[in-house]
């Protein structure tokens, strides 16, 4: 009797053992359900962790609009994307990229070279409250071509003033003040900014001292690779308006010199005066300014021209092309410009 409740009790203890066992799991992996390990421990803890699957918001690149050299040695810009600078020194890091064999020299585009002589290092940058951007390079940047040295400075001015808050260039060399270029001897003493013009074209016909310099955008292609050169000309104010003259001289073309396209019909006039209002210049033309005149379709090459020429013009901000006779224009894929145009909206592929 003794022996038959002792098998009983140590029956009760194990099967009271078992219970608790398969309980216990189920609550371990209920519970190992409800609270998962923290996502990427191994990669953010462990030495050898897959850090892959981190994620960051950071980008790694940058758009960067720089001046380089074309194959027809014209100083075009070309945005590129570059590597995201460590620190805040986008501005050093952008001249660091027009030097010759620098780290520019796989991105490239076929056709484009840097203008900076090999092995110029930038020494240091300091913006001043006058908008004068204090440029110290080292002794290496000396070593360029005596043709080279204007398009050295306008290189430099062009990217540098894209900047907020940078409107001139002024150059040092090793720490000491340029008051002239050190192989051509061009003057720097006041800086150079973009009223001294790029890719000037000279003109003997032209009277400089009644005339303004103006900076007209013009496309040329290279290897089926579009873009737009811009072209510092002289524009005589001969008719009392003068966005009037600058449109004129834009749809007249930029001559033979400069290696670019001539992009406006035979017979494209302004049949109004510009009318500039709030940022926005209204400019009316006849219907020769159209490619396509059934379907009312503008090229894409001529709005580009005139929204990035006039926009370079001091309070314009936006384009507003109209045609005479014409309810509404198109650009080549068929989409209606039905807002003012401007720099950023430029973009054939979508819709204004």
């Amino acid at each position: 009797m003794r022996i038959r409740r002792l098998l009983f009790l140590l029956i009760t203890v194990s099967i009271a053992l078992i219970l608790t066992g398969c309980f216990g799991s189920d609550e371990q992996s209920q519970q190992e359900e409800m609270d998962p390990p923290p996502p990427n421990a191994e990669a953010v803890d462990g030495n050898t962790g897959d850090t892959s699957s981190v994620q960051t918001d950071e980008p790694s690149t940058v758009e960067r609009e720089l001046y380089l050299l074309d194959s027809n040695g014209l100083v075009v810009p070309q945005t590129l994307e570059i590597p995201m600078p460590e620190s805040k020194e986008v501005a050093t890091q952008a001249l660091e990229y027009l030097v010759k064999d620098g780290p520019i020299t796989e991105l490239l585009p076929n056709g484009f070279g840097a203008v900076l002589p090999a092995e110029t290092e930038i020494l240091g940058l300091d913006l001043q409250e006058d908008g004068t951007m204090i440029v110290d390079v080292s002794e290496d940047f000396a070593s360029y071509q005596p043709e080279d040295e204007l398009k050295i400075l306008e290189s430099m001015t062009w990217t540098l003033t894209q900047f907020d808050g940078v409107e001139r260039v002024e150059l040092w060399m090793n720490g000491h003040e340029v008051k002239a270029m050190p192989v051509n001897g061009t003057p720097v003493a006041n800086g150079y900014s973009r009223a001294n013009g790029i890719n000037v074209v000279h003109s003997d016909t032209v009277d400089l001292i009644n005339s303004k310099a103006v900076t007209m955008y013009f496309p040329t292609e290279h290897d089926d690779n579009q873009y737009f050169v811009p072209v510092t000309q002289h524009v005589e104010n001969n008719n009392g308006d003068e966005l009037q003259a600058v449109v004129e001289r834009l749809i007249e073309g930029p001559g033979y010199a400069t290696n670019v396209m001539h992009i406006f019909n035979q017979g494209t006039l302004l049949v109004d005066k510009p009318n500039l209002e709030d940022g926005v210049l209204e400019l009316v033309f006849n219907e020769n300014v159209l490619i396509d005149m059934e379907n009312q379709v503008i090229s894409d090459e001529v709005m580009e021209s005139l929204v990035r020429t006039l926009t370079e013009q001091e309070s314009i901000e936006a384009v507003n092309v109209r045609v005479e006779n014409v309810d509404q224009i198109a650009n080549e894929s068929g989409e209606v410009y039905n807002e003012p145009v401007t720099t950023e909206t430029l973009n054939p592929s979508e819709k204004l």
